[in-house]
């Protein structure tokens, strides 16, 4: 017959012992706990009775842990955490998946389809990680990402393209009828060009007008594509974009086109993910709800 656990000194005045020694205040422990100083204190002096041994030594503005104190808080915390891991093992694995993206492609593709995925995938978490850096799948605990990019990607990973880059030129179409249609008469000048991290209006120009390059008024410049985008929408001049970032906003009547041109740059976005993922059951799911949406 197994041998019976030896008598525990009290659970409860040891929770409150792991608080203490992290704040070395009662008064600050009573607050994380939700309970009065006197009761934090009442507990303490409990468990060093019961135990035996003093824990604290009592400075007029602080605790200090004894000898005794800093070699039991280490291993009470231990338990502490053991008995988290156990109870975390007896739950069921949540259906959860983070998503690395640019903060342009979250704000003008992703956020303003996010009640069509929670509709269709209601028992999954998504969790979205907009950033420029470059995700690393295992430090950043990212299980998915949709990337601005070339083949091949690194080894070991997946690459399935969602969206062509294709640029177009944009404008608030108040601004097009104050100064005219930017392809006719010269007006071309007249227009601020608003530039993002890409910098690809030489190129675009260049196709755009191969003859004569035009003049423009002035230059203003951004670190995000949606930045240059807003200004657009508020009649700052003309931006240059993925087409499939302004669909919604071209739609709405918010920006128009202005020139037919359309530039290809040879760089697309792609979803990326491991070739073994941690949760493939969800990255699965968001990879075919991705693939459906940009198809729409």
């Amino acid at each position: 017959m197994a041998e019976g656990i030896r008598r525990l000194p009290s659970l409860n005045g040891l929770r409150v012992f792991e608080v203490v020694t992290r704040h070395l205040n009662f008064r600050l422990a009573a607050e994380e706990i939700g309970v009065t100083q006197g009761a934090v204190a009442q507990q303490i002096r409990g468990l060093e009775a019961e135990l035996g041994l003093k824990l604290f030594d009592r400075l007029p503005r602080t605790l200090a842990l004894t000898e005794a104190g800093q070699s039991y808080v280490s291993n009470v915390r231990r338990a502490f955490e053991l008995i988290s891991d156990a109870t975390e093992t007896l739950k069921p694995e949540p259906l959860h998946l983070t998503i690395s993206v640019t903060p342009t492609f979250a704000s003008k593709w992703l956020i303003p389809r996010l009640p069509d995925f929670t509709a269709a995938h209601p028992n999954i978490d998504l969790r979205i990680l907009a950033t420029d850096r470059i995700a690393n799948f295992q430090t950043d605990a990212v299980d998915l990402a949709v990337r601005y990019g070339r083949l091949p990607f690194a080894s070991g990973l997946n690459a399935e393209l969602l969206f062509e880059n294709v640029l177009v030129a944009v404008a608030s179409p108040l601004l097009v009828e104050k100064l005219g249609p930017p392809g006719q008469d010269g007006n071309f000048a007249r227009y601020p060009l608003l530039h993002d991290a890409h910098d690809s209006w030489p190129q675009f120009l260049e196709l755009a007008f191969p003859d004569n390059l035009p003049t423009t008024a002035k230059n203003i410049r951004f670190n995000q594509t949606s930045l240059a985008l807003e200004a657009a929408i508020a009649g700052q001049g003309l931006a240059l974009t993925s087409t499939f970032f302004v669909e919604d906003d071209i739609a709405s009547g918010r920006l128009l086109r202005v020139l037919p041109t359309e530039l290809t740059v040879g760089s697309d976005f792609y979803v990326v993910s491991p070739r073994k993922p941690r949760h493939p059951a969800s990255v699965a799911a968001v990879k075919g709800w991705l693939a459906d949406a940009a198809g729409r």
